[in-house]
């Protein structure tokens, strides 16, 4: 079920109002079964993969718990982990290994023969797989006590909001949340319903009006070159944060609606003055769930440095894998490794490089480099993400700068290439894109609702009743009705 569909407008509030009609002990099973409604809604078989996964969980981290010798529960946890990766690798990655083996004996002359399988990829099943599995590390390491109430960690597991796109819920935050008596808080209810709403905003009218733009290029990247490259690039860094943010804030804002914090899963990523910056602002779930569980236990940075540095490819190149299987993102997660690499070597752990004798105008200038610098190499390595293929990208990055010795000409052709000219549209969009570079000024620093919240109720009443009637107008306008990380 989509979260920008109308059988979810119909399915929220009767949820909403059963979980607080209910007694308390009873609303975990009607969390538990709304979930698995909600995630069956197109494909009822999903609901075996998830209730598979929650059930090899739930027995291995009770196995782990029981038993006192380190080797037996260290078998017990690969064993566990083994099966939530080949499940990942028969729905995620088969075609696609297959495909690179198929390739290589090609190579040496062999000639090899092997199925293509035409698998329908299951929603979410990167997300809730590696919240389990990290349940059961967890355990292993003694971090949280493996639960004993199999209806209640399975609600852990599939709780609805952030089943199929994250966040990627900790042991330690969610479930206990589960397990918890909830009383209604209007104020929480409230701040819920103001974030969904802004998640809609950014969703329905930022990232599906840019899709436009975005799909017409790179579906046809051949017939494209310049500015309009370049702008299409530019467009699709602020579809996909846009996108997967937005459906962050209604998946958090949902689970206020019924007494539940999720963890925030981004924090004006494109301010970040270091590429470093950035992934502690971008995906926040996944990235910490990286460093927690690939990095530091290859060792991170309590090594030499070539191990270091090597580790930190290793996380990137299997985050860029985690994405998708395809070449494309590989190359997208070892650039972003390349990158962070780079960084060390230059600047080594210091941290923002700003001197405390520099002031005013200096410091904000130098600031907005860096901010620009890190932008324009995330936006670089966003070509891998969006295009379709290697070469794709390539031609992309090959092309976007023909003509630009002409700078008036070269913009003026890249608009007109996608049909984007006009004053009004411009205008449209520049007041659209301008409120959300607001938002994410004041929410690098605080709470944007939190500060909208302690303005006089006229102008937080106008504010919501436009961002409402920009979300209403601009339903369906685009291209995109799914959101682009259920794919992964």
């Amino acid at each position: 079920m989509l979260f920008n569909s109308f059988a979810y407008a119909i399915y929220l509030p009767i949820v909403f109002a059963a979980y607080w009609l209910l007694p308390n002990k009873y609303r975990w099973i009607l969390l538990l079964i709304s979930s698995y409604f909600f995630y069956m809604y197109s494909v009822p078989g999903y609901g075996l993969l998830i209730l598979g996964v929650t059930l090899v969980s739930y027995v291995s981290a009770r196995l782990v718990e029981k038993q006192t010798e380190k080797k037996r529960r260290k078998r017990i946890l690969t064993i566990n982990v083994l099966i939530c990766l080949l499940l990942l690798f028969f729905f995620k990655y088969f075609n696609f290994f297959d495909g690179v083996f198929d390739g290589v004996m090609h190579r040496v002359g062999i000639q090899s023969d092997f199925i293509t399988l035409n698998i329908i990829l299951p929603v979410g099943i990167s997300f809730y797989t590696f919240q389990a599995m990290s349940y059961v590390v967890d355990v292993y390491r003694g971090d949280v006590e493996a639960e004993r109430h199999f209806g209640k960690y399975a609600t852990f597991v599939s709780f609805f909001p952030q089943l199929v796109a994250g966040p990627i819920e900790r042991t330690k935050n969610l479930l206990p949340q589960i397990k918890a008596e909830h009383n209604f808080d209007y104020d929480q209810a409230m701040t819920g319903v103001k974030l969904m709403l802004w998640g809609y905003y950014k969703k329905l009218v930022v990232a599906d009006m840019l899709s436009n733009y975005v799909k017409t290029v790179y579906d046809n990247p051949t017939d494209y070159k310049g500015f309009s490259l370049v702008l299409a690039s530019v467009f699709f860094s602020i579809q996909i944060y846009c996108d997967f943010s937005g459906y962050s804030d209604i998946a958090i804002g949902t689970a206020k609606l019924f007494g539940i914090n999720l963890m925030t899963n981004f924090k004006s990523p494109y301010l970040s003055e270091s590429i470093r910056e950035f992934w502690g602002r971008w995906h926040i779930s996944l990235s910490t769930w990286f460093r927690d569980y690939v990095y530091i236990p290859l060792g991170g940075s309590r090594v030499g440095k070539i191990r270091h540095y090597m580790n930190l490819m290793i996380t990137f190149l299997v985050s860029g894998l985690w994405h998708g299987a395809n070449w494309t993102f590989v190359v997208w997660g070892g650039v972003h490794g390349i990158g962070q690499v780079i960084e060390n070597l230059l600047f080594g752990k210091q941290k923002k490089e700003v001197q405390t004798e520099q002031k005013g105008v200096k410091i904000f200038l130098l600031r907005i480099v860096r901010i620009v610098l890190v932008y324009s190499f995330c936006v670089f390595a966003w070509i891998f993400f969006v295009a379709h293929s290697l070469s794709d990208a390539l031609y992309v990055i090959r092309n976007s700068i023909i003509g630009i010795t002409d700078p008036i000409t070269y913009i003026r052709n890249g608009l007109a290439d996608i049909k984007f000219a006009g004053s009004s549209l411009f205008l449209l969009v520049g007041v659209i894109l301008l409120i959300m570079v607001l938002y994410d000024v004041i929410s690098y620093k605080e709470d944007f609702i939190l500060m909208i919240s302690k303005k006089k109720k006229i102008i937080q009443w106008v504010f919501y009743i436009i961002i409402g009637l920009m979300v209403v107008f601009f339903s369906e306008k685009g291209v995109s009705t799914e959101f682009i990380y259920f794919q992964f």
